[in-house]
């Protein structure tokens, strides 16, 4: 999985807070990530040592992370307009990347592309997924 599609998905997971749990591939709970918050910050390490922020400020959100397999850094800040959202991010490789999403009923559209080549344009729903 492209890195720029694993930052949307964390993005999309972070917005939309409809992923509670995932199984891996062996059917194996994963460790969850350990968090510290305020009014304002969420900030989490997972048992393999990547980190990530959150950060709100009226319709605006700010992520910041580390992953420790890439030992990149990343930040992305996405910009909520009524039911459009609008994400731009860089990491620390050089690779950008943009995209949105578009919620419509209980319908997601979500469409990124970025620096490094990937991009997909996908449809999740809160009855079915993606």
């Amino acid at each position: 999985m492209g890195n720029a599609l694993r930052f949307s998905l964390l993005s999309l997971s972070l917005l939309s807070l409809s992923l509670l749990i995932a199984v891996n591939a062996w059917g194996q709970v994963p460790s969850l990530a350990k968090c510290t918050r305020s009014a304002n910050l969420l900030a989490c390490v997972d048992a393999d040592g990547n980190a990530y922020s959150v950060n709100t400020l009226g319709s605006t959100i700010y992520l910041r992370g580390f992953e420790v397999a890439s030992k990149r850094h990343w930040a992305q800040t996405n910009s909520r307009y009524g039911q459009l959202t609008f994400f731009t991010g860089l990491a620390s490789d050089g690779e950008a990347w943009v995209g949105y999403n578009r919620r419509v009923g209980w319908t997601t559209i979500n469409r990124f592309s970025s620096s490094g080549g990937s991009s997909a344009k996908f449809t999740c729903s809160r009855m079915t997924g993606c």
